[in-house]
């Protein structure tokens, strides 16, 4: 059992929990995902990972409830516990793995949008700690959408934190390829890699941005994720020329060669099953299919 230490709401449906798994803690990287089961009945679910603490032996995940088994995790409170923590699971981000003296010569620009904030917190930690320059942009709907901004500042320093909003309630006023445009035309600022996680459509056009302004971008492809073994099949995906599976292969990808629109139908296969298992869920001991919806 993974005993959960901290549970906390961060907005509408998003939340954050700190939980004890030693194994996980030690040997996790930016990047990297774990797998989380509620109970012994709840499907496996993959989840970045937005924080680890090796001292304390804990990570913390960050999530939205979506289907059933997110409902039921998000019930859970500071005491109780998941029943299983696997991981960490995937490749940690590429500059981990690469010599510290070539990823200080960059200059790095992280871009988070909306739950896709959680999973940049730890590269901009880790690269802020190893004494590389970054900026990070968060994107969001609204200001009541907003998460990690603080956390955010407090890893690069506020002058690095650009926050921009949809609907002009909070800082920025546009998508987040506005800001990336802004920075770079507008204030002269070179980035000599970018890394965009996010929704899949808001990777796709930051990617089209990022192009046209010659700066390689990475994404992370945990969206299309559902088993995290490559044992399902959901998350295949066409990089250039190869077809590739985000759990064993990334979840990070170069930006460039990612097919969005072939992936982002992949997206859809699984809704209308997910929605019907949560309604039934939902409704409990009420729920007899009647409707014809839920087969």
């Amino acid at each position: 059992m993974f005993k959960i230490l901290e549970a906390e709401v961060l907005a509408d449906k998003t939340y954050k929990m700190v939980v004890e798994a030693p194994n996980v803690a030690h040997a996790c990287e930016p990047g990297q995902f774990l797998i989380v089961r509620a109970d012994e009945e709840s499907e496996r679910i993959a989840l970045t990972i937005c924080d680890y603490d090796r001292e304390k032996e804990t990570v913390t995940i960050v999530f939205q409830t979506i289907g059933e088994s997110s409902y039921k995790i998000a019930e859970k409170k500071a005491g109780d516990s998941f029943i299983d923590v696997v991981g960490p699971l995937g490749n940690p981000a590429e500059y981990v793995n690469e010599p510290i003296e070539e990823v200080r010569k960059r200059h790095y620009l992280l871009v988070g949008g909306g739950l896709g904030t959680a999973p940049v917190y730890p590269q901009a930690k880790w690269l802020k700690e190893h004494g590389v320059d970054v900026d990070v942009i968060i994107g969001t709907r609204n200001h009541d959408t907003l998460i990690m901004e603080q956390e955010m500042i407090d890893a690069v320093g506020e002058e690095h934190v650009f926050v921009t909003t949809d609907d002009g309630s909070y800082k920025r006023h546009g998508m987040v390829t506005a800001v990336i445009e802004d920075l770079v035309k507008n204030e002269g600022r070179k980035y000599d890699r970018c890394v965009s996680i996010g929704p899949m459509i808001m990777m796709k056009f930051c990617v089209k941005m990022t192009r046209e302004l010659g700066i390689p971008t990475i994404v992370s492809m945990n969206p299309i994720m559902v088993d995290g073994t490559g044992m399902c099949g959901a998350c295949r995906l066409v990089v250039g020329d190869e077809v590739r599976f985000a759990c064993v292969d990334g979840p990070e990808f170069d930006g460039f060669k990612v097919d969005f629109d072939s992936a982002m139908k992949r997206m859809k296969l699984y809704k209308s099953e997910e929605g019907r298992r949560l309604l039934a869920y939902q409704e409990g001991s009420t729920h007899h299919g009647g409707c014809g919806n839920c087969g």
